[in-house]
């Protein structure tokens, strides 16, 4: 039996990632909604999300090993930045837009995944930037998303 890819293989690895956030954040800033939340990011952000994206989706451990970064300290990130819903659904429209602008993988078991994941990360976003600390603890694993159920309901 042939093996499955991980969605970071199916993606494209590396290179399709770091194009698909090169890509999403340039819209993103110029985005009316969204570029003021953004406008201030570091010139290394898309790479480093991308890094994230890949380590989720099965990849190596770009997020936590080259750019010395933690599950904890991605959600640091969205603490204190009182995100909306409406900021949720661009921010997912344009990386959509994006992965189709780039040629990212379309086949509908890829597509539902990289939805699914958007939709479960972007919205534990929004909860987290309306929190004052952050409730994720330093030692707590990276998420790994994979190509079916993330596993029950959300436990704050």
């Amino acid at each position: 039996m042939k093996a499955i890819p991980s969605l970071y293989e199916w993606a494209g690895g590396k290179e399709a990632l770091e194009k698909l956030t090169e890509v999403f954040y340039a819209k993103v800033l110029q985005d009316d909604l969204l570029e003021p939340v953004f406008r201030h990011m570091s010139p290394d952000h898309s790479r480093h999300v991308a890094h994230f994206i890949a380590q989720v989706f099965g990849g190596p451990p770009l997020y936590t090993a080259e750019d010395q970064g933690s599950h904890a300290s991605m959600v640091r990130h969205h603490v204190g930045k009182s995100l909306t819903e409406a900021q949720r659904r661009r921010w997912i429209a344009l990386l959509l837009d994006s992965a189709d602008e780039v040629g990212l993988a379309d086949d509908p078991e890829f597509r539902s995944a990289l939805v699914g994941y958007l939709e479960w990360g972007s919205r534990i976003a929004v909860i987290n930037s309306n929190v004052a600390e952050n409730p994720v603890n330093p030692e707590e694993p990276m998420p790994k998303w994979g190509w079916g159920e993330p596993g029950g309901p959300y436990q704050p």
